[in-house]
């Protein structure tokens, strides 16, 4: 079963990178007038063919190899940390989340609490409560959050609930936080520069899966 299961996870990682990668560079293609490096697009391309499919196996096989984890139920996580995944990346190479991904993310989130025992109605209130909290920070913080990110929010309280997000999102403040304390303390960011929150969301969030 061990073995049934890392296969799973080199065929999954394989195949999804394989495809994330072109749907990302679809997305660069198609929307770069929201891009923040536009010209990076090739560069990036080339080198996320390499770390892709190690962003993914990694996970993938981490968490089919926990305890008790039956691959037949494990379609929902598998494809929570594969978005998860492509939302980190899409963020760190061009400071934006996708709508064309975070729509059927949502979507699935949805789905995942109707076929488990959680409250729909608690993921709902969750979803609304951190979207509207992360719209509120945006407009005081004058765009230091951006859109992706309230979407984010947004979609992982259907996935997650009140209290799990709430964990998700104190985890990603401190993360990014300190990511960009270092950041401007090394030089490489300035205190004018914007900074992509979203991938400490996302990594707060694979964390908690992984709890």
């Amino acid at each position: 079963m061990i073995m049934m299961k890392i296969i799973v996870a080199v065929i999954a990682a394989a195949a999804g990178s394989w495809l994330g990668s072109r749907w990302i560079s679809c997305l660069y293609l198609q929307r770069q007038e929201i891009l923040s490096f536009p010209h990076k697009i090739q560069d990036q391309n080339q080198c996320r063919l390499y770390f892709l499919p190690a962003c993914l196996g990694i996970p993938f096989a981490f968490y089919l190899l926990s305890a008790s984890i039956e691959i037949p139920t494990a379609f929902f996580p598998l494809f929570y940390i594969y978005f998860l995944v492509l939302f980190t990346v899409t963020d760190w190479e061009q400071q934006v989340i996708f709508d064309n991904m975070l729509i059927p993310f949502a979507l699935m989130g949805i789905v995942a609490a109707l076929s488990s025992d959680a409250s729909l109605l608690n993921h709902l209130l969750a979803a609304l409560g951190g979207g509207f909290l992360f719209l509120f920070l945006a407009i005081l913080t004058k765009g230091g959050i951006g859109g992706g990110d309230i979407k984010l929010i947004a979609a992982l309280g259907l996935w997650l609930g009140t209290s799990s997000l709430l964990m998700v999102i104190a985890t990603g403040i401190i993360m990014g936080g300190i990511a960009a304390l270092c950041m401007l303390l090394s030089g490489h960011k300035k205190r004018t520069d914007t900074f992509a929150y979203g991938p400490y969301f996302a990594i707060a969030a694979l964390l908690l899966l992984f709890h």
